[in-house]
């Protein structure tokens, strides 16, 4: 139900439920984040794909299983990662690449924006029903989204349940790309090797400033960044300096 494959520092993790929309029963969210912890803990892994297989990317929590098991929705509130997938990427400590194949729906739409960056093909859709089942989000959406496309907007979506397509989410500056079906791997994996190329530590270190900065108000991020900045800049030597201006040149050169 989980694919991994791992090459040149980066790994593709594929939800592979495709005859459930790869709906997140309670074994895939341990699996994903067992997957997690492992490629976090990976020294030979810089960078993560998660996509989806067939033609959803995910459609949010199994509601089959749920309607089995009288304490399934807790599920929907859980705070320890192994049944919360959205804590699952969100502590990974290297960026994760969303590349949006399909419909990402109401827990799905939230673990699309637990990624760092979002790639939509255009046969993606996206969709918060949490209000048409009849319940409330517990994973973050209702914080993350209108933070990410504007309150106005987010209360459109979440207050209809109607859905997003791939050129609008774009537009609304929810995904930074959208591509062709067939093109969705290669350019996630272009993007992903783009990052892979930079220190793994100063990776990691950028997203965690940027992520924490993200919290705070502009004036406590700043006073953040700098303490921050400062710690992680005193052990750059300038030799260490001049040495990676030499690669941005060379890099700069055949790009």
């Amino acid at each position: 139900m989980l694919l991994i494959e791992k090459s040149d520092k980066v790994a593709v993790v594929t939800l592979n439920r495709p005859e459930a929309m790869n709906a997140l029963s309670r074994a895939l969210r341990s699996a994903l984040h067992a997957a997690m912890v492992d490629l976090d803990a990976d020294p030979d892994v810089s960078v993560v794909v998660l996509t989806g297989a067939g033609r959803a990317f995910t459609a949010g929590l199994d509601l089959k299983e749920l309607g089995a098991d009288p304490l399934g929705m807790s599920a929907a509130n859980s705070t320890g990662a192994a049944e919360n997938p959205v804590l699952a990427i969100r502590q990974c400590k290297k960026p994760v690449i969303g590349a949006i194949n399909g419909v990402a729906i109401t827990g799905g739409f939230e673990v699309a924006l637990a990624c760092d960056v979002l790639i939509a093909s255009t046969a993606a859709r996206f969709a918060d029903t949490h209000a048409r089942v009849g319940i409330m989000p517990g994973w973050g959406l209702s914080q993350r989204l209108p933070r990410t496309i504007g309150v106005y907007r987010a209360k459109t979506l979440s207050l209809t349940g109607n859905f997003l397509d791939a050129r609008t989410a774009y537009d609304w500056g929810l995904v930074s790309q959208v591509v062709e079906p067939d093109a969705l791997m290669p350019t996630a994996l272009k993007l992903a090797a783009d990052m892979a190329s930079i220190l793994a530590e100063t990776l990691s270190q950028y997203k965690a400033i940027i992520d924490a900065g993200y919290d705070r108000t502009l004036g406590e991020a700043l006073a953040y960044e700098h303490r921050v900045s400062s710690a992680y800049n005193a052990t750059v030597t300038p030799e260490m300096v001049e040495a990676r201006r030499a690669a941005i040149q060379a890099r700069g050169r055949t790009q």
